[in-house]
């Protein structure tokens, strides 16, 4: 039933739960991290930067000893490479220092980054050379502690001579280097960093092995300054740390961090369940309640979560009891209606069948009484309709945005033998409601004293603060102390008998409404006064 009752509306159209949507939001928090790791590489580009710095690191310090060997062997400048390039105070081989250098200082920052650079292909095979033997000499001597260096840190390392021969380093002693990219530019006295495909000489391991879980690597070619002069190229290389390799070192912080996205994600699902998703799930039972019936349901919920869930049950609950008393109201006046349409009805049925049965031994009194009580009685329905139509018509009217005086209004009204009006004060006091309107209120009020034995209704008027007040009395008989809450009800009248319907103060109190007005009844010396309150125009 409830399926078939939402589906009229909303149609049969999928969509989805509150809960998956929110479920799919945290899921997609928790994956974030592993996005930028694992699909933008951030930590990958990091790493490499890392391993880039190691390596200049390293080799500036066995530049320096083989600059210091170059300098005891007191090889001759002709022997030695380019001139080294001048470099402005400010500035690094490798990037921006980030501040004021020391002119004596040529520092080098770390510059691969995988999003703009190209990974070039393997590094060519080096061709065949011959070295020179005083710098052959100085690299037989610093193969030792090259070899020492390489085990402990696992970068291959290759020491050059000024023409790009190699002098040292495990493999390629003897052969030439000089048309690799990178050496070709420290051979000019620059610093230059590659990343290149690594192609491995073994199958792949089944798991990370220390340095063998990446495809590319790190080469890094510095030149070495004697005199002013390239003496030589330190080349280095190494594969850097791959993620899941560094990620299972820190696996103790990886794991506090993964705890703490998924406690977080946890949180914000609980704090969403509790202050939107369970009050809007409770709304939904209460109406539920609510259409089935239960007047006990219309009360505020128990937890509403955010300021806006409770506006929204606050004025959910304000429209359910303005429903729930606009169908009482509904049911009473259809109640008084069938009441009132039932007594001259009924009277008109038992005259017409008397008529029908037994007109013929009736003499003409008898017929005339009988047609005129069907007279009167159609007559009285017949005011009792118009009298419906107009509390209708009052009831669903808009503002017109119209404005009229006091003295406008009580001029439209007709002619009644019966009472005379009189304007006491503030005839001239505007009122926010078109003339027809206000003479409509005035007329009903009129004749409301005029059945109560009234021979004079007395109007005053003012205006204060963007409100007007008029007091409209009578010298009639007034009203009852027990009948005094009751005056404004549909159909309660004291003078049926004479004609009353008990509709004028309703349509009056409707027509009021409908123009932001008010309406009440105060108390008097004698007769009846009443307190109408609109806004001035």
């Amino acid at each position: 039933m409830r399926l078939n009752a939402s589906s009229k509306w909303i149609g049969r159209k999928w969509r989805p739960r509150l809960a998956t949507v929110v479920v799919a939001i945290l899921v997609m928090v928790m994956a974030l991290p592993l996005v930028g790791l694992f699909f933008f590489r951030l930590y990958e580009n990091q790493l490499i930067r890392q391993t880039e710095a190691e390596l200049i690191a390293q080799g500036a310090a066995i530049a320096a000893f083989y600059a210091r060997d170059v300098r005891d062997a007191a090889i001759p400048l002709e022997k030695l490479g380019a001139p080294m390039p001048q470099l402005d105070e400010n500035a690094s081989q490798g990037g921006d220092a980030g501040g004021d250098i020391d002119p004596g200082y040529r520092p080098i920052e770390p510059r691969l980054d995988l999003a703009s650079d190209t990974v070039l292909p393997t590094r060519p095979a080096a061709t065949p050379a011959v070295a020179d033997p005083a710098f052959a000499a100085i690299g037989a001597r610093l193969s030792g502690a090259l070899d020492a260096t390489q085990k402990t840190t696992l970068a291959g390392f290759r020491l050059l001579d000024p023409r790009g021969v190699v002098i040292a380093g495990r493999g390629e002693v003897g052969q030439s280097l000089g048309g690799v990219e990178e050496v070709q530019q420290a051979l000019g006295g620059r610093y230059a960093s590659e990343l290149r495909l690594r192609i491995p000489d073994q199958p792949t391991p089944p798991l990370y092995s220390v340095s063998r879980g990446t495809k590319v690597r790190v080469f890094v070619a510095l030149p070495v300054d004697v005199a002013g002069r390239v003496a030589g190229v330190v080349y280095v290389s190494r594969t850097p740390n791959n993620i899941v390799k560094h990620l299972y070192g820190e696996r103790g912080k990886v794991s506090l961090a993964a705890i703490a996205i998924l406690g977080g994600t946890l949180l914000i699902g609980l704090v969403f369940l509790r202050t939107i998703s369970r009050p809007i799930h409770a709304l939904i039972e209460r109406t539920q309640h609510i259409a089935a019936g239960d007047r006990g349901a219309i009360r505020p919920l128990d937890h509403h979560g955010t300021y806006e869930m409770a506006e929204l049950s606050a004025a959910f609950l304000d429209m359910a009891e303005k429903l729930q008393a606009r169908s009482d109201a509904i049911q009473t006046f259809a109640t008084h209606v069938s009441h009132e349409l039932k007594s001259p009805l009924t009277a008109i049925q038992g005259a017409a069948e008397l008529l029908r049965d037994s007109g013929a031994a009736m003499d003409d009194g008898e017929r005339r009484r009988f047609s005129d009580n069907i007279v009167n009685d159609a007559g009285r329905l017949n005011l009792l309709v118009r009298r419906l139509l107009e509390l209708a018509k009052a009831e669903n009217l808009a503002p017109s945005g119209e404005a009229t005086s006091v003295g406008a209004g009580l001029a439209l009204l007709p002619a009644d033998n019966r009472v005379a009006v009189r304007v006491e004060a503030g005839g001239d006091v505007a009122l926010r409601i078109s003339p027809e309107n206000a003479a409509i209120v005035f007329a009903n009020l009129v004749d409301n004293s005029a059945r109560h034995g009234a021979t004079l209704v007395s109007v005053t008027a003012e205006s204060a603060r963007g409100k007007a007040t008029v007091l409209v009395g009578d010298d009639g008989a007034g009203i009852s102390p027990s009948n005094r809450t009751r005056v404004f009800e549909p159909f309660f009248t004291t003078r049926r008998e004479s004609g009353g319907t008990g509709m004028g103060l309703g349509i009056v109190l409707a027509l009021l409404k409908a123009h932001d007005g008010t309406i009440r009844l105060v108390d008097s010396e004698r007769g009846t006064r009443f307190e109408i309150i609109l806004p001035a125009a």
